[in-house]
């Protein structure tokens, strides 16, 4: 079941590569920007059946999420975890591994950030107390991806399988956390201690937006310089594509498969620190955004690229930010957005599998 898993995460990655002719890139542009646009008018459908004008709504989305400058400036500083989502997922998917366990990790990582920020910031410079609260939040999602990796690495366990459950228990126990161990005493509402807004990542040119967006562009770009052009990339990638082959190279598999999975869960921990350090400044109890399942159809609607996917989290940003005004005043559900983007992932799944049968029939 693994090694299926990893021989179809590897189609998309190598047609997202290199060049190839105009017709190829039409065609990869077609299967990238085709499911949006269906998904959207089947969205748009779901709407006039619970009675909301989908012109109506989606105006609403645009002009709260996009245009007005206060909503823009909201969308900017959504993006800062998403970015950081974005690059673990790429580095695994790349890597033809799986790591579902985005949430789990992106809340433990939020939790021990808040619940470590507000009193380091006490005894340390304000700029060794966010750099500690990064590192404290990477470390504890790559541990918490350790049972997934080594299962993957030395039992042959399907990552898919352990990823989910240890996201769930993730999720868990993050709120365990909050309402039991990293309880602020000082308040009646179950939340972490908060870290004052002075102490917070730096705002960019005197705007609400986080310097956490550039954080995270930074981030998913090198992110995906080294998974594209240098050795250790070609590693990562040749271990998730064929790990006989690699074996076979002299690479240390089950090494180089732990290496991936701490890599991407400590990507995605440290955007839980950049959602607390940044935005939030502590975590409440039952506090989950679910940012991990949401981001996974943009990072494969980019076809695991790093630049690609910084304008597909923009968008998801957009759709983000502009649904939740939309809600509020056409009486929509908060969550509509999520429905949203799980139609973008069945329609992207479509067209995958109606590219994948056309190949075949023009090969034949």
């Amino acid at each position: 079941m693994s090694g299926d898993a990893t021989s179809a995460s590897a189609t998309p990655l190598d047609a997202s590569g290199g060049g190839g002719s105009a017709r190829d890139i039409g065609r990869r542009l077609l299967i990238t920007l085709g499911p949006i646009v269906v998904s959207l008018v089947l969205a748009g459908c779901v709407l006039l059946v619970l009675g909301i004008n989908p012109l109506a709504y989606y105006g609403y989305v645009v002009d709260r999420g996009l245009l007005s400058p206060l909503g823009l400036q909201q969308t900017l500083t959504r993006m800062a975890p998403l970015l950081f989502l974005a690059a673990g997922l790429i580095v695994a998917f790349r890597a033809g591994m799986w790591n579902l366990g985005g949430d789990g990790q992106f809340l433990l990582g939020a939790v021990t950030a808040a619940a470590s920020a507000p009193l380091l910031v006490q005894v340390l410079p304000g700029w060794l107390t966010l750099v500690a609260a990064f590192v404290i939040a990477t470390v504890v999602a790559m541990i918490w991806s350790l049972i997934p990796a080594l299962l993957r690495a030395y039992q042959g366990v399907n990552e898919i399988i352990t990823t989910l459950m240890m996201s769930f228990l993730g999720v868990s126990l993050a709120n365990v956390l909050v309402k039991l161990v990293f309880l602020d005493p000082a308040t009646t509402v179950p939340q972490t201690r908060t870290l004052p807004v002075e102490d917070r990542l730096p705002r960019l040119f005197e705007t609400t937006v986080t310097s956490g967006l550039l954080f995270g562009l930074v981030t998913i770009i090198a992110v995906h310089l080294m998974m594209t052009r240098t050795a250790f990339g070609l590693k990562l990638r040749v271990v998730g594509a064929n790990p006989r082959a690699a074996v076979h190279a002299g690479l240390n598999v089950p090494l180089l498969t732990v290496t991936v999975f701490a890599l991407s869960a400590g990507l995605i921990g440290m955007g839980g620190a950049v959602d607390i350090v940044g935005i939030q400044g502590n975590v409440r109890a039952d506090w989950n955004p679910a940012y991990g399942l949401a981001v996974i159809p943009v990072v494969f609607l980019a076809r695991m690229n790093g630049f690609a996917a910084i304008g597909f989290v923009f968008l998801l940003s957009v759709l983000s930010i502009g649904g939740e005004s939309a809600a509020r005043r056409l009486g929509v559900p908060q969550n509509f957005t999520m429905v949203l983007v799980s139609i973008v992932l069945i329609t992207l799944a479509v067209a995958e599998y109606l590219d994948h049968r056309f190949n075949q029939a023009r090969r034949a």
